[in-house]
């Protein structure tokens, strides 16, 4: 079967749209995890919650395709990277999906009963539902910076040599933290946008404010770890980019700042970091202003340039190993073959638009403020 399009430029496609689906979710999933964990702090009491659980209630379920679809990109193009890390992180991705399956327990069981301690225990799951896999994404991010502890064995077998409470160190919780904040402000963004102007959008312009000016340190803080600690990986030697895939046939080397070195070889990257900290510095500006569509703008632009900061930084790297870097892995060394990738990309150029096209049609359908009023009388919300 004869392939139009050849090896290498199929492998940068599919990097870029792993990247184009994890940016998705970010976006999408994103401002749900945020409103979730902003809600004890934002609402006080069940009118409050109610107004701003169902801002986000019509659309949290379909939001999730995007890490279904993120998933799904890893396991076929990508076998390697989906096998270590699925299995090596094993314990922090059920961290995820526990919390991930208790936010729609809550959604559909908090209104089932009117008793306050029994919807209090409910907002509180929600609560986790948001802030734990928000949390747990950014360490696993971190953790891919800092490179995982697997290697390779010589007929390919890959052996993990890590522990959960090994995921967690001063810089992994820091991008942690930094992928808490950055949810949390584009949740505040979300509120800003959906309910109506009150206590509530009150409530959330402050703690976005707050979030921002957590964005922009930590983000900061974070580039200078990067720049100064024993970060980053290179490669060594040639290196074929159309050849077969095979891990071991690449020779890495760790070195500090090695994730800083693109945006030498290619300066046009630097626009990454730089929308990672305008897109925060736009939110407060739109925060002190009142400018409500500024401020989600800016928080989508804060998610787009961090996560874009991580992939251009470690260009071609996908998942380096910590233990055994000749392991590492690479877009050009792990994906699948020349016609999987193919076959994918017919598929994805298939459906992905119609997931964009429905996405889009479904926030036009519900253009439009959450008022407490509705809250009180619609009989369909939560």
């Amino acid at each position: 079967m004869a392939i139009p399009i050849d090896y290498e430029t199929l492998r940068l496609i599919w990097w870029l749209l792993l990247g184009v689906l994890l940016i998705g979710f970010a976006l999408t999933d994103g401002y749900d995890l945020g409103v979730a964990a902003l809600l004890p702090f934002i609402a006080k009491d069940d009118e409050e919650r109610r107004l701003a659980i169902n801002s986000i209630a019509p659309t949290w379920e379909g939001h999730q395709v995007w890490l279904i679809l993120g998933g799904g990109a890893i396991f076929a193009a990508w076998p390697f990277v989906y096998a270590i890390s699925f299995s090596g992180f094993y314990l922090a991705i059920f961290l995820v999906l526990a919390a991930l399956i208790l936010r729609p327990v809550a959604f559909k069981y908090r209104s089932k009963h009117d008793d306050p301690q029994w919807r209090g225990r409910w907002d509180w799951a929600l609560f986790i539902g948001g802030f734990v896999p928000a949390l747990v994404f950014g360490v696993a991010v971190g953790n891919v910076l800092v490179g995982a502890p697997f290697r390779l064995d010589g007929d390919l077998r890959a052996f993990y040599e890590g522990s959960l409470l090994g995921l967690f160190t001063p810089f992994t919780l820091l991008t942690g933290l930094l992928s808490v904040a950055m949810i949390v402000l584009h949740g505040a963004g979300w509120l800003a946008l959906k309910v109506e102007d009150g206590a509530v959008m009150d409530r959330a312009r402050r703690l976005g404010k707050l979030a921002a000016l957590l964005v922009i340190l930590l983000f900061a803080i974070g580039g200078v770890m990067v720049g100064v600690m024993a970060i980053g990986y290179r490669i060594e030697g040639a290196v074929d980019a159309g050849g077969p895939s095979n891990p071991l046939w690449t020779t890495s080397v760790p070195a500090a700042g090695a994730w800083l070195d693109n945006y030498g070889r290619q300066p046009w990257t630097l626009i990454a970091p730089i929308l990672g900290f305008a897109g925060p510095a736009l939110a407060y500006v739109a925060i002190v202003r009142r400018r409500q569509a500024l401020l989600f703008a800016g928080s989508a632009m804060a998610v787009f340039g961090i996560i874009s900061t991580v992939g251009l930084s470690m260009f071609p790297y996908i998942l380096p190993s910590s233990i055994d870097p000749n392991s590492s892995l690479t877009v050009w060394n792990a994906s699948s073959s020349h016609l999987t990738l193919w076959i994918m990309l017919v598929v994805t150029l298939i459906f992905l638009p119609i997931v964009l096209a429905y996405t889009a049609w479904v926030l036009k359908i519900l253009f439009g403020r959450v008022t407490l009023d509705d809250v009180r009388t619609n009989p369909d919300f939560y």
